[in-house]
């Protein structure tokens, strides 16, 4: 099987799976609404902490590190704008995606999914949740780490995760919100590292 083919079938196992799990999270959105509610967890030091995966700023200086620590690495740049890059135009993708799909963050008192009209604010996605910011952010930064050092992928998944995690559980979004958000998060984190055609180290 020739690279390109190889590569045509790992994005279409990706995209049947990401299919599945889209469609399981709109299934289990009413689960998780009614039973996994926490609203103090950013009042947390550990909900802190894993909602800042998904803040920009935190990958700006993970960047910055990269950038300090590879002084003498030739590809040191690369290192540091892919993992700038790849949470930054997550968190593009995801504030232009709320304006088109435009559904509502979650009611606490209510579950049902509530989608605003494009005449009402067509360029404002204030109080859309579909798909989660901090998500798309972190998982896009986390599938930028994954490939810089593989051994390690699953830490960088797991705090990227427990972002998600924090997001539903302080009913900012719903499920599905956070699954579409990492589904895309790491699509548009391995395109930037192709782009960046970065070496992975060992």
């Amino acid at each position: 099987m020739t690279s390109a083919n190889s590569e045509r079938s790992q994005w279409t196992r990706l995209l049947i799976l990401a299919v599945v799990a889209v469609a399981l999270a709109h299934a289990l959105d009413g689960v998780a609404w009614r039973s996994a509610r926490l609203l103090s967890v950013n009042d947390k030091d550990w909900g802190r902490l894993l909602r800042s995966m998904g803040y920009l700023p935190t990958w700006g200086v993970i960047a910055l590190g990269f950038w300090l620590q590879q002084r003498d690495h030739p590809q040191r740049s690369r290192y540091a704008w892919a993992l700038l890059l790849g949470p930054a135009l997550s968190g593009g993708v995801a504030e232009v995606l709320k304006l088109l799909i435009r559904r509502l963050r979650p009611n606490p008192d209510v579950f049902e999914y509530v989608f605003r009209p494009f005449a009402e604010g067509p360029l404002s996605n204030r109080g859309m949740g579909m798909p989660s910011s901090h998500v798309l952010v972190a998982f896009g930064g986390a599938a930028v780490l994954a490939q810089l050092y593989p051994r390690a992928r699953g830490l960088w998944y797991a705090l990227a995760a427990g972002c998600a995690a924090t997001r539903v559980l302080a009913l900012g979004h719903f499920l599905s919100d956070t699954v579409v958000a990492a589904v895309l998060g790491v699509m548009v984190g391995q395109w930037v590292w192709k782009r960046a055609d970065v070496v992975p180290s060992s």
